[in-house]
């Protein structure tokens, strides 16, 4: 065993001595591509310092709007946050963080909008079982040093879930009345009334919806019992830029609020 060590060592060293020059040209095209590749990495680096920069630059434009709103009509803002960064950089601006609903089980998420002292609004995936909302839920609460999860301590710790719809086939979405009491037994549910009623990618590459359908859920909404609702609204929705489908006309919002407060105090 020794002696077939020594003597591929030796083979080994000879085989150096005799390629010298050929492993010098191949070191020598390692180092050029290596010189190649770095320059790439700086490059790539610019690029990614100038996108931070951006974000930070959108991120700052985004805080000075919610500010002016604020201060202009003295309410309380929301907003979705759709990275952890933008959690502590918008906590002192908004008053309730609003945690996207296909990003409703990403823990650094729920982890980052939990540490500030904001409520938490987490909508339902159009994908969840309502049942299976208990997890994020508790994710924001043992954050904020809870590990038991109902209502009550969702409640004192600022917990919420919002109903949206759950997936219908394709670009459809439909409203399960039993995710209310199931849900309401982790935390207070909203009901977002409006985007429930949208019909993804139904509108020619667009989200279309159904505005006519909400004013029915959310009076049965009222009936099951929710906690809250959430509305879209626009003087001329068919000329709003996002969700116009789906959004009610202001002149229609006052009515079916009184309708919903009748509901509800005969309940």
């Amino acid at each position: 065993m020794k002696k077939l060590l020594i003597l591929s060592v030796v083979s080994s060293a000879l085989l150096f001595a005799t390629n010298n020059d050929e492993l010098n040209k191949k070191l020598d095209l390692l180092l050029q591509k290596i010189e190649q590749l770095e320059k790439k990495v700086d490059k790539k680096d610019t690029e990614i310092e100038k996108l931070k920069n951006e974000l930070n630059k959108q991120q700052a434009e985004i805080k000075k709007s919610n500010e002016k709103v604020k201060k202009e009509f003295n309410l309380p803002i929301t907003t979705d946050i759709h990275e952890s960064s933008q959690a502590p950089a918008l906590a002192d601006v908004i008053d309730i963080i609003q945690i996207p609903a296909f990003l409703c089980r990403q823990t650094d998420l729920l982890v980052e909008c939990a540490k500030t002292d904001k409520i938490v609004n987490i909508k339902k995936g159009q994908f969840m079982n309502p049942a299976d909302m208990k997890y994020s839920v508790a994710k924001v609460l043992k954050t904020r040093g809870c590990e038991e999860v109902n209502y009550n301590n969702s409640k004192k710790y600022n917990v919420w879930l919002t109903e949206r719809g759950s997936s219908f086939g394709y670009g459809n979405l439909v409203v399960d009345m039993r995710s209310f009491p199931i849900m309401r037994e982790f935390a207070p549910v909203i009901f977002d009334a409006t985007h429930s009623v949208q019909m993804p990618g139904g509108a020619n590459g667009k989200t279309g919806g159904k505005r006519e359908f909400v004013a029915p859920l959310a009076k049965g909404a009222a009936a099951i019992g929710v906690d809250g609702y959430f509305f879209e609204t626009h003087y001329n929705p068919d000329e709003a830029l996002s969700d116009g489908p789906n959004m009610l006309k202001l002149e229609d919002l006052k009515k079916l609020l009184n309708d919903i407060d009748k509901i509800r105090g005969v309940i």
